[in-house]
């Protein structure tokens, strides 16, 4: 096969990735590249090892399955980092944290809603342990902090590649945790946390109510400051806020800089939408950014959302983008977002659908016939309303913030993991919207 064939199979299969897959589609998929196509396998280069992971985790399934249809073959894909000579890749990668690769600080918008928390994390990146130690981000979903978080670990590394980051969430210390003492390997975890150059940790609210974790995050804290190096943490809420969260963890998580993160302004969220769009290799006008600025006010993550549902109606109908195809495309989402759902409202169709009463939802009973019914309602109450989570708790039985949370969490968890749960969400879902009009 020649150079020329070769380079057109794989235009085509890059081609192919983009439409199929929008949600996971980037600019830098200009960049990719073949170094290696010998008929069972296609080595494809990438610019650098943040692409490489990003790809292994989000894409090769995709473009292994293109692959296949294009050749007729079963060929298998592989990303490498390439040097710059297809000839001589470089398939080795740093140890450490597997960081994402549109997280960094060049890719954070910065506006009045995150100026703070976004210095701070440079200033961290570029002095360990000198400047904000510890450093301590909160705010609600989707504002940016796990960014924020991979950014400073990106910058570390360009930085000095030879420093040692831990990079993690507070569940997966927890369970590391649990393993080394079922292990009796305690020593090994120690060494693993208490050396690092940088501890960072995703929802370091998740320590609340358990106390053998706390205790041991408590001394690995104490030797990470101690011998002068960074700690990063993020949360939902501010130190003092967290739940049965010890004092003397509190305190210390006080030591440093605390930084709230707020949902983005109007013009924040317009740059925003610019920024991500350029990322995947959408060109969108003003009028455009505007238009889904204005709709899409929650978060971050929904405007991400918003941006993929156009592209994908883009890609797919092979239309440009116009304002029409984007009020196309977000028209279901609009009349969602124009709806008055209530919590109540939610309830009633869920406590319908599993034949239970409304007091047994509102009870402190924890069968799982109720607890899975309670647990949908404040997942369902959290997508389809604006109510906060202590309001949302209110309406079943009083319960607190951290339990709605825990509950949105696990269902989540299980409609990736279920299809039986995803189709019966979609169906409530359904419902409820098709039920309360305005």
């Amino acid at each position: 096969m020649s150079a020329r064939e070769v380079e057109s199979i794989f235009a085509e299969i890059v081609e192919r990735a983009r439409a199929s897959d929008p949600t996971n589609a980037r600019r830098w998929f200009d960049e990719l590249r073949v170094v290696r196509f010998d008929g069972g396998s296609i080595g494809i280069g990438c610019p650098d090892e943040a692409s490489v992971r990003f790809l292994d985790q989000n894409c090769r399934a995709n473009f292994t399955r293109i692959a296949q249809q294009i050749t007729g073959h079963l060929v298998t894909v592989d990303f490498l980092i390439s040097t710059g000579d297809p000839r001589r890749p470089i398939e080795a990668m740093l140890p450490g944290p597997a960081l994402h690769a549109d997280y960094t600080f060049d890719n954070f918008v910065v506006g009045p809603s995150n100026r703070l928390a976004h210095a701070s994390c440079v200033a961290v990146s570029q002095s360990l342990g000198a400047t904000y130690n510890p450093l301590f981000l909160y705010g609600n979903a989707g504002l940016g902090k796990t960014h924020l978080l991979h950014a400073v670990c990106h910058e570390i590394r360009h930085r000095s590649g030879m420093a040692s980051i831990q990079l993690l969430s507070c569940e997966e210390f927890v369970n590391r945790f649990i393993r080394a003492i079922e292990q009796g390997n305690i020593s090994s975890f120690h060494s693993q946390f208490r050396t690092v150059d940088a501890l960072v940790i995703d929802d370091i609210q998740f320590l609340r109510e358990r106390e053998q974790s706390q205790e041991e995050f408590f001394h690995t804290f104490n030797a990470i400051y101690n011998n002068g190096r960074q700690i990063i943490l993020s949360a939902d809420s501010p130190p003092a806020e967290i739940p049965s969260l010890e004092d003397r963890l509190v305190s210390r998580f006080n030591w440093g800089l605390v930084a709230r993160i707020d949902p983005p302004s109007y013009e924040t969220r317009v740059a925003i939408v610019q920024k991500k769009a350029h990322l995947r290799g959408l060109q969108v006008t003003d009028e455009i950014s505007e238009y889904i600025a204005k709709q899409v006010q929650a978060n971050i993550r929904e405007l991400e959302g918003a941006l993929t549902t156009i592209y994908a109606l883009a890609t797919t109908t092979h239309e440009p983008v116009t304002i029409e195809l984007a009020q196309r495309a977000l028209e279901g989402q609009i009349r969602l977002a124009t709806r008055h759902i209530s919590v109540m409202d939610i309830i009633e169709v869920v406590a319908k659908h599993f034949d239970v009463r409304l007091t047994d939802l509102q009870s402190k009973r924890r069968s799982q016939s109720i607890t899975v019914p309670r647990q949908i309602c404040m997942y369902l109450a959290r997508l389809l309303t604006k109510h906060s989570l202590e309001e949302i708790g209110g309406h079943l039985g009083g319960r607190d913030h951290t339990t709605v949370m825990h509950a949105c969490a696990k269902i989540d968890e299980e409609k990736q993991s279920d299809p039986k749960m995803q189709a019966l969400l979609a169906e409530l879902t359904k419902q409820i919207t098709q039920t309360f009009l305005i």
